[in-house]
């Protein structure tokens, strides 16, 4: 049995060997997008230029929490403005590794908003509507991201093909290796999306097989009966593609419940196992979930598990997420299998939080070489 370190090599060696495969292949991604303001909380003001800031939430929620009944004043310091949006995010991402792209979503309508010019020159990218706004506030701890959501309401099957275009959509959606729909919570109206491209355009599909990913994206606001439609729906794109469906460990241990498969937290083995029933249960090709620290990936009732490098002061974390679904995407485009395609997801978003910056595949590679462990 390989050891993590002999298994890395292998990755590295696999991914330096696959950049001139990386760049024949496609992806077509939508259909959200955001301006996001990546915010730090103030804790105590120093000077006018200095200050500490909150490390954890639960700072922050004791803050609030001893406002009740009274009120208080809490400052905000804007440390950047960036694209946001799961699909901007995980559409640049695999662009930065190689992929060729083609994106639509919410970026700027009629003119593109200025946050995603670098982003259109990366790769081919078409807006619908204006983008939404994310205040990102940023902890050691994790993230809180308040969303405003309005513009997001214009992503329907009808304005996709009156301001993209229906022909444009099918031959991007009917052609590229890989298809992305992410951020179900969030787009109001993406089942009818899902279900509109069910009945008119995958029927008709013909090829190779080729693969679509999913993430729904934080849905606890969404009731039980919209969680279970979205997820037999995605079941459904089984018969057309081969479905991986992404999701963080809150957003599986929420579909477990969902689903009638409640899990102990804070548990590896039992994440894991929960894992598998919900890809049987759904009978797609591959579920990976996605942790902090670790990452797993369940096909066919097997399990794979990849630990990430250690990064003990990340730069960013809001998008981490998004960078491991590109990096896994960019695994299973290079058919690698899926403990391969974990560390190519894990390596994406190790890199990213530390640097604070996309990838490319040579960044992964060095990174897999020279692998962060807790000291």
């Amino acid at each position: 049995m390989p050891t993590p370190s002999e298994l890395r090599e292998q990755c590295a060696a696999s991914l330096q060997g696959a950049i001139g495969v990386a760049s024949r292949t496609s992806a077509f991604i939508g259909l959200d997008g955001f301006v996001d303001e990546i915010i730090r909380v103030v804790d105590q003001r120093r000077t006018a230029l200095d200050y500490v800031p909150m490390a954890t939430i639960s700072e922050l929620g004791k803050r609030v929490m001893n406002a009740a009944a009274k009120s208080t004043n809490i400052e905000l310091v804007v440390e950047r403005t960036k694209i946001g949006g799961n699909g901007p995010i995980m559409a640049n991402a695999l662009a930065q590794l190689g992929i060729k792209v083609t994106y639509v979503g919410t970026l700027g309508y009629p003119n593109l908003h200025r946050v995603f010019h670098e982003f259109a020159h990366r790769a081919e990218v078409h807006s619908i509507a204006e983008p939404g706004h994310s205040d990102a506030l940023e902890f050691q701890d994790g993230k809180i991201i308040l969303g405003k959501l309005e513009p997001l309401k214009e992503v329907t099957w009808e304005n996709l093909q009156l301001r993209f275009g229906r022909e444009k959509f099918l031959q991007r959606f009917s052609s590229c290796d890989l298809v992305g729909l992410v951020n179900w919570t969030m787009l109001p109206f993406m089942s009818e999306v899902w279900k509109s491209l069910l009945a008119e355009v995958c029927p008709s599909l013909s090829g190779p097989r080729r693969k679509i990913f999913f993430d729904l994206a934080d849905p606890q606001k969404r009731t039980v009966a919209d969680i279970q439609g979205a997820l037999e729906l995605i079941t459904q794109f089984e018969k057309h593609f081969d479905v991986i469906l992404g999701l963080n460990e809150k957003e599986a241990y929420e579909i477990g419940e969902v689903m009638g498969l409640p899990c102990q937290k804070d548990s590896r083995d039992a994440l894991a196992a929960m894992a598998v029933r919900i890809q049987q249960r759904l009978a797609i090709g591959t579920l990976v979930v996605h942790p902090v620290s670790y990452a797993l990936a369940v096909s066919h009732g097997s399990v794979s598990f990849a630990d990430g490098p250690h990064v003990p002061k990340p730069k960013i974390t809001t998008g981490a997420g998004d960078h491991f679904n590109a990096g896994f995407c960019l695994g299973k485009l290079l058919n690698l299998d899926n403990a391969f395609s974990l560390f190519t997801g894990v390596s994406t978003s190790g890199f990213y939080v530390k640097e604070a910056r996309s990838p490319a595949i040579d960044d992964l590679v060095d990174l897999l070489r020279d692998w962060p462990l807790p000291k």
